[in-house]
């Protein structure tokens, strides 16, 4: 789970708007810090069958909001990629 004032933070710097909070940006913008906690987790706890499951969940989850994205507004995925440092 992510805390409330890293939730906070990723709101401030990705939301589109004043009351935004579930526009595509967003969303993986926040999936996109719960997969780097998870992937922490992963590495000094190398048997966790269940956080792994949930790992590929949310990874796969993005996946499908990228997509939609770049298919929808291929200037918001380029400028939403650069931002997070993702390799697409």
């Amino acid at each position: 789970m992510l805390d409330t004032d890293v939730k906070q933070r990723i709101m401030a710097e990705y939301r589109n708007h004043g009351s935004d909070t579930g526009s595509t940006e967003l969303q993986v913008a926040m999936l996109t810090e719960r997969i780097r906690q998870v992937t922490n987790h992963l590495r000094t706890h190398r048997k966790d069958v269940h956080s792994r499951r949930g790992l590929v969940t949310m990874v796969s989850k993005r996946r499908r909001l990228l997509n939609y994205l770049s298919r929808e507004d291929v200037g918001r995925y380029q400028r939403l990629i650069g931002r997070l440092g993702l390799r697409r």
